[in-house]
């Protein structure tokens, strides 16, 4: 029987907790190889931290599962026309369509998100809305065989999720056992609607920043996609 294959393509500024979370999860199912890879398999730099010997993007030759991981550099990612023919080209051949946080909007500029659901980073899911994609605010949406998580930790959520999928509940069960995941926040601040107000100001400040060139990139985009439609 041959292996399951998942690949997590990472590209700078991506958020390492994105998809070393999910990772740890697909570590541990069995009968499985997950590749985490980059353009021309260079070296990574995700907020502080440096992630090595990846395997080169182009050269994976397929994939059961496409996890995309977002960060503040999705939105260059998407207009690397080098990187998004690798995930359509990889997106295209794979049984599931994943990602976490803002992943999902390089998901829908390649073109794989229009009419249907997906979740993504509170301050960012507008963005999805360029592409036709359903924006949902679930932690973790299924659409099909599209899967995809919210902000950052939701990552970890999203992949107990596809581990039931691919592997059964049993096993997800005893892996999140294994990994003791029973979250209980310190604090009641996890998503806007939880926050005070204080906090949430101060958050939506530092996430406007830069707001108006994401969305102008993720117009752009979307416009590559309409002549292939």
């Amino acid at each position: 029987m041959s292996q399951f294959q998942i690949v997590i393509p990472l590209y700078p500024d991506v958020t390492h907790l994105d998809f070393t979370g999910p990772h740890q999860v697909f570590a541990r199912l069995p009968n499985t190889k997950v590749i985490v890879a980059s353009m021309g398999g260079v070296d990574v730099v995700a907020d502080g931290l440096t992630f090595s010997n990846l395997a080169d993007l182009s050269k994976v030759e397929r994939c059961d599962l496409l996890c995309v991981p977002g960060g503040f550099g999705t939105t260059n990612a998407m207009l690397d026309e080098a990187f998004m023919a690798q995930i359509r080209r990889l997106g295209g051949g794979a049984k599931y369509l994943t990602s976490v946080c803002t992943g999902s909007l390089i998901l829908a500029a390649a073109g794989f998100l229009r009419g249907k659901r997906a979740a993504c980073h509170w301050a960012w899911r507008d963005l999805l809305i360029p592409f036709g994609a359903i924006v949902d605010e679930s932690r973790v949406a299924r659409d099909g065989d599209i899967i995809t998580g919210g902000g950052v930790t939701a990552g970890l959520d999203f992949a107990f999720v596809v581990a039931a999928e691919v592997a059964g509940e049993t096993l997800a069960k005893s892996i999140q056992l294994g990994l003791e995941y029973a979250p209980a926040p310190p604090f009641a601040s996890g998503r806007p609607e939880l926050a005070s107000p204080e906090v949430l100001a101060g958050v939506q400040a530092r996430m406007a920043v830069g707001a108006d060139a994401r969305l102008a990139a993720a117009h752009q985009a979307a416009a590559r996609l309409e002549p292939a439609q």
